[in-house]
């Protein structure tokens, strides 16, 4: 069994690396419904083993139109739920969602489309959508079908409303121990508008989209282009850059909505707007990145990995996430022992450009390397350093400007006995 998780979560490490001094804070009591124009709700169909507060259905939609952008799984063995939701976003007329949590649909055959269509039909129904305005998410286990008669029984009961944000987050969840959401306010066009957002995972998770759902939800007006390239770049920089146990699951996706609601004027790529309000979303981004690994299965201790001075920013991430998902680093992390050289490593198969007399590295702020030469340090001090809930590790590689960050978590023994008995 997984000890309880506490909701004191602090979240330094999540503003500590965006650089930036007057970002919008985040509203931790934040959710899917805090954004003008969004109502939730979410119901217990059976689905999951029953406990209080369990909920196992959620709808979101927006009551007016939305633009609607994704951001998919790429493992090539895909759920025909995401299949479905590419296919009704790219249509254009998307405003609501569906979300059924403990069976993923996927590698269940041409049942699994059936499904998912019948289910965003039913959804739909219940919300007074057309079917091509509803997308659907399912996570759970794979090679199970959609239990149909406990869905059919439970769109029904799900009544939606501006307060139901809070289970919504609560219904898409699978083995994580708490709900993950938040939001945050900025102003444009003199209007106040407001991105909120929830996210589930705590396994399966390793970048390229990784068992993670992400639903990200605004009352700006921002033209579809700039919201498209938008949710790419963050995604790239936040949610692509968390691991936890280097594996890509079939059912990923980040769906962000964009309703106009708050009234401002249409945000256009290359304003000052824009500018504001991709940082915004990515500050909520990487609030929820971080969230997911601290709820990571069988871990209490979570490490941000920075690489700066790389050749490229796409050098940078693929330094930062080769250290992250690394099960050597993970192992050493969870045991405190500053074998760093288990992180270099990993920098150096990562297919960044290094250059090994060029290369620093430091655990928190203590030096271990400096320009490719050992430091002597203290070594019960990082050891001590090392027992606490949150580590920092640095790499100056020396050669560029680019830079990047990734979360990853602890490797232990519980991750291993909770994931050997996962479906018995």
């Amino acid at each position: 069994m997984v000890e309880s998780h506490t909701d004191a979560r602090p979240d330094h490490l999540v503003h500590e690396e965006a650089g930036m001094t007057d970002e919008p804070p985040i509203m931790t009591d934040g959710t899917v419904t805090t954004p003008k124009g969004f109502v939730a709700g979410s119901a217990y169909a059976g689905i999951k083993t029953y406990a209080k507060d369990k909920w196992d259905l959620g709808i979101l939609v927006s009551e007016r139109a939305c633009v609607t952008v994704g951001v998919y799984t790429q493992n090539k063995f895909v759920s025909p739920s995401v299949t479905l939701t590419r296919q009704n976003v790219d249509a254009g007329r998307v405003r609501g969602l569906v979300v059924s949590s403990g069976i993923a649909n996927t590698g269940v055959g041409a049942q699994g489309m059936v499904d998912a269509k019948e289910t965003v039909a039913l959804a739909a129904a219940q919300a007074g959508l057309e079917p091509g305005e509803m997308i659907i998410g399912t996570t759970g286990v794979i090679g199970v079908e959609l239990p149909m008669a406990l869905i059919r029984s439970g769109i029904p009961s799900i009544e939606t409303g501006r307060d139901g944000g809070e289970q919504f987050a609560r219904a898409i969840l699978t083995t994580d121990r708490v709900p993950k959401s938040a939001a945050v306010q900025l102003e444009l066009g003199g209007k106040k508008v407001t991105i909120g957002g929830c996210a589930k995972g705590s396994g399966m998770i390793h970048p390229n989209m990784a068992t993670m759902l992400a639903y990200l939800t605004t009352d700006a007006n921002v033209e579809k282009e700039l919201l498209a390239a938008a949710l790419t770049e963050v995604v790239a920089d936040t949610f692509n850059m968390v691991d936890i146990d280097g594996d890509v699951s079939t059912n990923d996706m980040v769906v962000l909505f964009a309703n106009g609601a708050a009234g401002n004027k249409p945000v256009a790529a290359g304003s000052a707007e824009a500018q504001a309000f991709v940082e915004a979303l990515a500050v909520l981004s990487r609030y929820l990145s971080a969230e997911l690994v601290r709820d990571a299965e069988g871990s209490s201790k979570i490490f941000t990995v920075h690489v700066e001075g790389a050749r490229s920013r796409e050098d940078a991430r693929l330094a930062a996430r080769a250290v992250a998902s690394s099960t050597l680093v993970k192992a050493a992390i969870h045991g405190s022992d500053p074998n760093w050289g288990r992180a270099i490593a990993a920098v150096g198969y990562s297919g960044a450009d290094v250059d090994v007399d060029k290369v620093s590295f430091f655990i928190n702020d203590v030096a271990i390397m400096e320009a490719g030469t050992p430091i002597s340090f203290h070594r019960e001090a990082v050891i001590a350093i090392m027992s606490n809930p949150e580590v920092s590790l640095t790499v100056k590689l020396g050669i560029g400007d680019g830079s990047a960050t990734a979360w990853g978590c602890e490797l232990t023994e519980g991750y291993v006995q909770f994931n050997s008995a996962y479906t018995t």
